[in-house]
């Protein structure tokens, strides 16, 4: 639902802009405000939303508390909402598993896997359903089909064969936007998220229509950080393009986040185009002479998702660092002691920050949905800010990086350039069900020699769960930022004799 501003959207804006505005405010230790948050999103004696405005604050407490990294809580625990906030709201604070929850008591408990006849049925003299149904479960009864549940496969042909559309499958919708197969049913039917099988991808919380499913952010965090005396420095991912309106040009963009209380602003396309050297540096010298092929690193559901499905082939998929990680090394390199926080369209990435290996290099993760309620709580107006045209340096291929098929075709690119006369065979898949299926074809040995690009979210990074415009719109805003480029390939990049330290730096630190 990336992109239409639906009732989903409006609330999570509000508790974000809220949590953002109690941590501008926070002093001396005092959280009791937490407790009007509820009241401020939800005014009044009337609900907004739904039939009862107590569940309505129920909700956004819970979403409150994961909005500030706190851990969901079930309709059955009796806590003030400021429990074990003291602690999880200090700047040096990591996630906790897990990244993603169910907020029991929003879930719609939606019917899941579920074949059922509706009132378009003509009751027609044909009746196909009944004929290519293989269990007999369909008959008809007062000149209507009836589905016997107990026989049904949901096999789907009879929806398949009606020609009125008068049949249909109803899927819960997190379950069906989830390609890891991870989301099932609590006892009261309502969903419940298979840690064990879960990325952390996010596709979840971004399809459920009610808006039960949320992760936990940083955005108290990250503002005390930027509160207290050591500099913090935001490390943008190349899809922020278009992310926060029309108003939000890349002229624009430095002085906004510097309005955040951030010291500085860096691309993370930057990295993209270090991490883009890398890569094909490893390509080049490892397939197939020693791997029969090579996925991308930067995707790190894609990344744990291919590692933890395909073992044997885990070291297939590329150890460059990640554009996220280089940007992070890159800045601390130059700005010794300070705190890096990294803001772009996904989920996953903050689960791979908190990594030991990562911690020392990014400090903080934020999406842009998030971010947009600190742009809220500051009463941001981008149009009012100066215009200050110094974001550059990275090239136009690193920038493509937000789009599916943008890495593949940067690693191309560079080793094209490095390497005039190699061929390079390139495979790539987006959303997860579809990445499953690209290395279930690797293995089978039909990618030898291939350059593999998994993207978890269905378009590339600016669908990712954390994103705030339509995809396409955000599709055509990442082209022009590409073409805005000095460069146009990560050969030329200013900071590549750099690489090998920062891929040096902290080696020895555990995973």
């Amino acid at each position: 639902m990336r992109g239409i501003y639906t009732s989903v959207t409006d609330l999570r804006k509000r508790v974000y802009a809220e949590v953002a505005r109690l941590s501008y405010e926070y002093k001396d230790g005092d959280l009791s405000k937490m407790e009007e948050i509820p009241y401020k999103v939800i005014p009044g004696e009337v609900s907004v939303y739904s039939d009862s405005v107590f569940l309505e604050r129920a909700i956004v407490r819970e979403k409150m508390r994961m909005a500030m990294g706190l851990p969901a809580r079930t309709a059955a625990e009796q806590a003030p909402v400021t429990q074990g906030a003291e602690e999880c709201v200090k700047p040096e604070k990591y996630y906790q598993p897990p990244l993603i929850s169910v907020i029991k008591f929003a879930c719609h408990a939606c019917p899941d896997n579920k074949v059922m006849v509706t009132d378009a049925c003509q009751g027609c003299l044909a009746h196909p359903c009944k004929e290519v149904c293989p269990k007999g479960a369909i008959t008809i009864k007062n000149g209507k089909s009836h589905i016997d549940e107990e026989k049904c496969i949901k096999c789907g042909k009879c929806v398949s064969v009606c020609q009125y559309g008068a049949i249909n499958k109803l899927e819960r919708p997190c379950a069906r936007a989830c390609g890891m197969n991870a989301i099932g049913s609590d006892e009261y039917g309502r969903a419940e998220i298979n840690e064990e099988k879960c990325v952390s991808c996010g596709m979840c919380l971004a399809n459920c229509p009610f808006g039960a499913i949320e992760d936990k952010a940083q955005i108290f965090q990250v503002i005390q950080a930027i509160r207290g005396e050591v500099p913090v420095y935001a490390a943008i991912a190349p899809s922020v393009s278009g992310q926060f309106g029309p108003d939000f040009t890349p002229e624009k963009m430095r002085p906004a986040f510097k309005a955040l209380g951030f010291e500085d602003v860096v691309e993370v396309a930057i990295g993209a185009d270090l991490c883009t050297i890398e890569e094909a540096r490893d390509f080049v010298e490892e397939v197939p002479d020693k791997l029969p092929f090579m996925g991308t690193s930067c995707c790190p559901a894609w990344s744990v998702m291919a590692k933890k499905m395909f073992p044997e082939y885990a070291n297939c998929i590329s150890m460059a660092l990640t554009p996220m990680v280089l940007t992070g090394r890159l800045i601390k390199k130059k700005h010794p002691g300070c705190l890096v926080a990294f803001i772009g369209p996904c989920a996953a990435k903050k689960l791979e920050a908190s990594r030991r290996s990562i911690r020392s290099d990014v400090d903080f993760v934020l999406t842009f949905e998030e971010v947009m309620g600190m742009f809220e709580a500051k009463e941001v107006d981008f149009k009012s800010l100066p215009d200050d045209d110094t974001m550059h340096g990275a090239s136009g291929d690193g920038r493509g990086f937000a789009v599916s098929g943008g890495v593949a075709n940067a690693v191309v690119n560079c080793i094209h350039e490095m390497y005039p006369d190699k061929e390079i065979k390139v495979e790539r898949a987006e959303g997860l069900r579809d990445c499953i299926k690209l290395m279930q074809m690797a293995k089978a040995g039909k990618y030898n020699g291939y350059l593999l690009e998994g993207m978890a979210c269905p378009g590339g990074c600016i669908a990712g769960a954390g994103t705030i415009q339509p995809i396409n719109k955000s599709a055509m805003s990442i082209q022009a930022h590409k073409k805005a480029s000095t460069n146009a390939h990560a050969t030329q990049s200013q900071y590549k004799e750099l690489l090998e330290t920062l891929e040096e730096t902290f080696k020895d630190k555990p995973e």
